[in-house]
């Protein structure tokens, strides 16, 4: 298929969510593989590649200007809990079943006091905020984040400061955070109303101090890797022989500084000097990396959103930048003699930039790409929480496709990830070529006996008709089908049709080793089926 005939224009189409209905799917479905096809997608519940880990279903959440103070945290609006924090949102995790909330930042952290947002709260000072250039009024600070997440019922990873904050600063942190009683920032806590330990295991060292064209403070690579080696030692002596407190795992800050700008970054190097710097380092255990969607591919390709790009080129790009970054791993761990060290991939900032339907057909690729890498991407969190809804122009919070999207996976895709194969058409993009119409990931749940399939075809004009194979075992029972699309893939969502938003679903009557299923242009589509 030809670039041009991929990215057929289609912004003149009315602009409503298309409805499938449940017969049309059914027709689209059949026991039977008779018909010719021009797609296979086989499916074997022995060749695993890794455990899902629920950790990819986390979110990311940072006072961007009035992001918190303002919008999530507003003890005065209609909807606020008796903390401040508005249930919408709140039900909204709960919903998706998120698992766990990285704060506060962000570049927020840089030059964050954590000891700011501590105490009465008319007693805070109010900051001048330099990452986002606001004054901070240290309303929401580490007791009331932490009682934001328990409410949410998730897992908290809190960030800390590697720039301008000292090591005595983190080390009294943790101390506040998950120390007994007994010293003086644990009995500060008690004070200040939760006498417990809060027990976080996870700690982020440090955000983005690669990013030197747009933070307020940067490292150097060497310089990083001195300091939270020691921030990392330090914060684990805290605890140490209190056999009751939670340890704490920590997170390296890998590469966030690929292409800003029009500016490349030696991004490799940089992973290769902080994976080989602390991947021995005790309870140093992930890598954390960033990048966002749609911003700079290259040079010569600037905030290009046209489907070929933006779905061709960018998942593309995202699985390289994973596989290197394992690669890197691998080769670490034999470098330094450590083969058996746990030593994973957080990809703890992501997010398509786009809007409307091409916006979940890219979170759809992004979930298929962390599934796919699934034996070492252990932790994900979207950018940012509140955006799991979109809002009017009154600030009424709605669910959108992108919502239906990221549900379907966090509360099916959990299991065995499989390694799919896919034979379809392709297209090329302006950097990579033969670039997978289908693009697929598959997980076997093996409690459960059933495989969950996840297919976004990128094809803006036509369905694609697969034929789906299993290679171990055979189909059972019911198959339930869920689809998304929209035939205005540019239209912005809103509130007056958030009604028509929910997936579509259908079912059908499996026997047998193979089914055919028709993938409708430019939709992401989930199927669940029994094997036995």
């Amino acid at each position: 298929m030809k670039k041009n005939q991929f990215d057929t224009h289609y912004r003149d189409r009315k602009n409503h969510v298309k409805t499938i209905s449940v017969l049309s799917v059914i027709f689209l479905i059949t026991a039977s593989a008779v018909l010719a096809q021009n797609a296979t997608i086989k499916v074997d519940i022995l060749r695993q590649i890794g455990e899902i880990d629920r950790n990819i279903y986390g979110v990311f959440m940072e006072p961007i200007r009035n992001t918190m103070d303002g919008i999530l945290y507003n003890p005065g609006h209609p909807l606020a809990n008796e903390d401040g924090f508005r249930t919408d949102f709140i039900e909204a995790a709960r919903e998706l079943k998120i698992t766990n909330m990285r704060w506060p930042g962000g570049n927020y952290t840089l030059t964050y006091d954590w000891k700011d947002g501590i105490g009465p709260k008319e007693e805070r000072p109010v900051r001048r905020e330099l990452a986002w250039n606001v004054l901070d009024r240290n309303q929401v600070g580490t007791d009331e984040w932490l009682k934001l997440a328990a409410s949410m019922g998730v897992e908290s990873s809190i960030c800390i400061n590697v720039t301008t904050a000292t090591l005595e600063d983190n080390r009294n942190w943790i101390e506040y955070v998950n120390s007994p009683t007994g010293s003086y920032y644990a009995d500060l806590r008690a004070k200040y109303g939760h006498p417990e330990p809060y027990g976080v295991k996870y700690w982020h060292l440090g955000n983005e101090v690669d990013g030197e064209p747009w933070q307020a403070v940067a490292m150097s690579s060497e310089e990083y890797v001195s300091y939270a080696k020691d921030a990392a030692t330090i914060m684990h002596f805290v605890n140490r022989g209190c056999d009751s407190c939670t340890q704490p795992v920590f997170l390296a800050m890998g590469s966030s500084w690929i292409h800003h700008n029009g500016e490349d970054a030696e991004w490799e190097q940089w992973n290769w000097d902080v994976i080989d710097g602390l991947i021995a380092q005790r309870n140093v255990e992930y890598l954390a990396i960033h990048r966002y969607w749609a911003g700079g591919l290259s040079k010569e390709i600037k905030n290009d959103r046209s489907p070929h790009v933006f779905l061709g080129d960018w998942e593309r790009h995202f699985n390289d930048y994973i596989s290197t970054t394992v690669n890197q791993i691998k080769i670490a761990k034999i470098k330094n003699h450590v083969p058996d060290k746990p030593f994973y991939i957080a990809f703890t900032e992501w997010a398509p930039h786009a809007r409307g339907h091409m916006r979940t057909l890219a979170g759809a690729l992004h979930f298929n790409t962390f599934i796919r890498h699934a034996d070492y991407v252990k932790r994900a969190n979207f950018t940012m929480f509140i955006s799991l809804l979109s809002w009017d122009k009154d600030g009424n919070t709605f669910k959108s496709p992108f919502f239906y999207m990221y549900k379907l996976f966090s509360t099916n895709m959990h299991g065995k990830s499989l390694d799919t194969y896919v034979d379809c058409e392709t297209f090329d993009g302006e950097i990579y070529k033969d670039i997978p119409c289908l693009d697929v990931s598959s997980a076997y749940d093996e409690e459960e006996k059933t495989v969950v399939i996840n297919v976004v075809n990128r094809h803006m004009k036509e369905a694609i008709n697969t034929n789906i194979i299993s290679d171990t075992g055979e189909f059972s029972g019911m198959a339930t089908i869920s689809t998304i699309n929209s035939d205005d893939v540019e239209a912005p969502y809103t509130a007056e049709d958030k009604n028509n938003y929910q997936p579509v679903t259908s079912t059908i009557k499996t026997r047998g080793n193979a089914f055919t299923c028709s993938f409708p242009a430019h939709s992401f589509t989930q199927i669940k089926v029994a094997v036995k």
